[in-house]
């Protein structure tokens, strides 16, 4: 098992307790010690705890970022990103570009995109996905 990028989805099935997601973190967690978000991620959870005014899981997610680590966006995962933007352009095949980010946070740094949008994700080249939906051997 490689090092993982959490995205998004997976990281909010986490937080509604989805069990097989639950169990994959619980055993991700057994070969390493933290999980790792992309400040993307964190940005979107952040903006709908926000705007739902959820207190209880804004200070939930908190404590979690708190115990873990939060991957910034750099000149170098930027450019990634415009590589991607311009290589699926061509190809008529966009996403969005918050996912750009993302991925581009994810190859910079070595990791596998744990994801549930493997449509979107898989288009990316180079990029390692892995969907933590599906029940782990």
């Amino acid at each position: 098992m490689n090092r993982a990028l959490i995205d998004t989805d997976i990281l909010s099935y986490y937080f509604k307790g989805d069990p097989i997601v639950v169990n994959n973190f619980k055993k991700y967690l057994s070969d390493y010690e933290i999980i790792e978000i992309s400040i993307i991620t964190y940005y979107e959870i952040m903006s709908g705890l926000l705007y739902k005014n959820a207190l209880k899981q804004l200070e939930i997610f908190n404590d979690f970022v708190s115990e873990n680590i939060v991957i910034a966006l750099t000149e170098e995962s930027c450019k990634i990103s415009s590589e991607i933007y311009s290589k699926l352009r061509i190809k008529g095949e966009l996403i969005d570009e918050i996912d750009l980010f993302i991925a581009g946070i994810a190859i910079e740094n070595e990791l596998t995109l744990v994801t549930n949008n493997e449509n979107h994700f898989g288009r990316i080249e180079g990029l390692r996905i892995e969907n933590s939906k599906i029940e782990a051997p």
